[in-house]
């Protein structure tokens, strides 16, 4: 039987936190649910209560780990951005600092125009180190996250000729709404899409099964190979085409921008865009 079907960690008006396991991608401000401080407890099913969903958190049972990011893993991408498809992927990693809640408005402290991407994380179900393909796709389950970049830092010039700085801010990892067990993606993955939306408007649109070069499972394996990926560690999976570093003119994200990343079967995940004033126009 599986830990749970949507995994949910929220906040109560007190502030204390929670986990529960909820029967849809769409956890409610308000609902009564029963909720348990350890993510153990409710593996065990014990020392439950009923407890109030005041703040949604990330759907995570771990909040300290980096978080692991492949590049160039969808097809529209390489094609829009005009780069040759590798063996394997390019990889980096943002600090566990970058992890934001759903709803939860990103201050953006960099001073140039951002960047957004909608993907899909894959937390690993147990920890992983040489672990084969057949192993890691039993392993994966999945979530939302908003793949946030600094595009100042990613110029030549700027960036050091790395992937890091720029996508290593705070709150430049927003995740949720909900931790989608892989028994329950597996009925929903072949016709998944991925869209992402700003202030309404289309800005991504792909089908995953299609696009995606590398699957979950492949990537998993690949980075556990000499490395070992503790279990929980968010993996995000690239972003498909419509990058608005590639758009004409290009498209970077303004002041109380409304970001929304959606995907079949996880739901939509939302984060509102805050800038200093003058800071979202500089380049």
């Amino acid at each position: 039987m599986a830990e749970f079907k949507y995994l949910v960690y929220f906040a109560d008006e007190k502030g204390d936190r929670f986990f529960a396991d909820i029967d849809s991608t769409e956890p409610v401000i308000g609902a009564q649910i029963n909720a348990y401080r350890l993510f153990k407890d409710l593996k065990e099913k014990r020392n439950g209560a009923t407890m109030a969903i005041a703040k949604l958190l990330p759907p995570v049972p771990a909040h300290d780990l980096p978080i692991y990011c492949v590049g160039l893993n969808y097809k529209s991408y390489a094609k829009e951005a005009s780069l040759n498809v590798l063996a394997n992927p390019p990889v980096w990693t943002k600090p566990a600092a970058a992890l934001a809640s759903p709803d939860e408005i990103i201050a953006m402290n960099c001073f140039s125009p951002c960047l957004v991407g909608g993907t899909y994380g894959t937390p690993a179900g147990h920890k992983s180190d040489d672990a084969h393909i057949a192993d890691t796709g039993r392993a994966v389950l999945r979530d939302l996250v908003n793949d946030l970049s600094c595009h100042f830092f990613q110029l030549p010039e700027q960036s050091g000729g790395q992937f890091f700085y720029a996508k290593a801010f705070d709150r430049f990892a927003p995740v949720g709404l909900v931790l989608v067990h892989l028994s329950l993606w597996h009925k929903a993955e072949k016709t998944a899409r991925l869209m992402t939306r700003v202030n309404r408007q289309v800005k991504q649109d792909s089908h995953l099964a299609t696009d995606m070069i590398y699957e979950p499972a492949r990537i998993l394996s690949w980075m556990s190979q000499g490395t070992t990926i503790p279990a929980y560690t968010i993996v995000m999976t690239g972003t498909p085409a419509g990058v608005s570093a590639f758009q004409s003119p290009r498209q970077f994200l303004k002041d109380k921008d409304l970001v929304e990343i959606e995907i079949t079967g996880l739901g939509v995940l939302k984060n509102r865009i805050l800038f200093e004033e003058g800071q979202d126009n500089m380049l």
